[in-house]
């Protein structure tokens, strides 16, 4: 399934010697990886943005006693970012965001079961060192 962002296209923040620049160009991205790699890091440079950004939602391994579906099912017009998709999400809300057309996901996740994911929405973290600074961004995961 690929289709275009809806709520954005980029996202770019900066965060001690960390910067993020994310484009998107799907509105599903599955950002795959194994651990260490930085997804969740990633997340948490995301998360501090919630602050002053009312289109982002985060959700990770903190929130499991919280009714995942739901939360989902109502927001609309947001950026939501799942950490640790494996653990929180059931096979039902993927479905849910496989055919969602009201927000745009940021899924980190080892296994893109049940999102009827295409090689276009898989991607992985990919760091360059910049001077000082450590680039992550997201390319093509094949």
């Amino acid at each position: 399934m690929k289709s275009k962002p809806i709520i954005m296209e980029y996202f770019s923040t900066e965060h001690t010697s960390f910067v993020l620049n994310f484009k998107f160009t799907n509105n599903i991205t599955i950002l795959m990886g194994d651990s260490g790699t930085g997804k969740t890091a990633a997340f948490s440079f995301i998360k501090e943005c919630m602050a002053w950004n009312p289109d982002i939602v985060c959700l990770n391994y903190l929130d499991y006693q919280k009714n995942i579906g739901d939360i989902i099912r109502n927001a609309e017009k947001k950026l939501i970012v799942i950490d640790n998709a494996d653990l929180l999400l059931d096979d039902d809300t993927r479905k849910y965001i496989a055919l969602d057309d009201k927000n745009q996901y940021l899924i980190m996740s080892r296994n893109p079961k049940n999102l009827f994911a295409v090689k276009e929405n898989l991607f992985e973290l990919v760091s360059e060192k910049q001077g000082e600074q450590t680039v992550l961004s997201i390319k093509e995961y094949l």
